[in-house]
């Protein structure tokens, strides 16, 4: 398993070993020491989730409220995807950045993006089916979207005509999101990831 840095700051790419044979194929895609190892932290697995996307289907893009964040793991099991992180965190030295990286059943890489960070995709292919293993539960009034097509971010959504959800679809620019106050800081999404533990969860009082 190699981990690559990606070029926004609690961003990672994750690249599997594959054993194959005539029989089939075995590969470890998690690994929560080596994952470890280069986040500073385990990954705290409280929720794990399913997702399965027409082509040409944009989902994102989202993020939660920093504490307590949502940290993912995120791997294509089925099709294609063009799986996209952006820097959402407020004085972040790559604001408003965003990287993509394909994944796939071929190749089968995965990502890690860390707390504050926003996560969105494009279906590549019908039935692209993506897992995510997740730092914390879904809290319907800790989530958030920035709108995918926003000009700002300028994300080159693989799509002639990209098809979007309607919260997605409703959901304010990032300038407009963060005139509100709805973006998280980069600092407090520091602090709080130097909080978690040998247990991923954070260790600070009121944290």
């Amino acid at each position: 398993m190699k981990i690559r840095e990606l070029g926004i700051e609690g961003a990672w790419e994750i690249s599997p070993q594959q054993h194959g044979d005539p029989r089939g194929m075995f590969m470890e895609w998690y690994r929560f020491d080596k994952l470890a190892e280069v986040v500073g932290h385990p990954l705290r697995l409280a929720q794990a989730n399913l997702s399965v996307s027409a082509r040409g289907v944009v989902r994102g893009v989202h993020f939660a409220d920093v504490p307590p964040g949502q940290a993912k793991y995120v791997t294509c099991v089925r099709g294609a995807v063009l799986d996209v992180i952006v820097d959402l965190r407020v004085s972040s030295p790559t604001f408003g950045r965003w990287e993509g990286v394909r994944l796939d059943d071929t190749d089968r890489r995965a990502v890690y993006l860390s707390e504050g960070l926003g996560h969105g995709f494009c279906a590549l292919t019908d039935d692209a089916t993506l897992s995510y293993l997740c730092s914390a539960t879904y809290n319907p009034t800790g989530e958030h979207a920035v709108h995918p097509l926003d000009e700002e971010l300028g994300i080159e959504w693989p799509a002639d005509v990209p098809l979007l959800s309607a919260r997605d679809d409703a959901a304010p620019t990032l300038a407009q999101a963060r005139e509100s106050g709805l973006l998280p800081e980069y600092d407090a999404c520091r602090r709080f990831v130097a909080t978690l533990g040998p247990d991923g969860m954070s260790h600070s009082t009121g944290m």
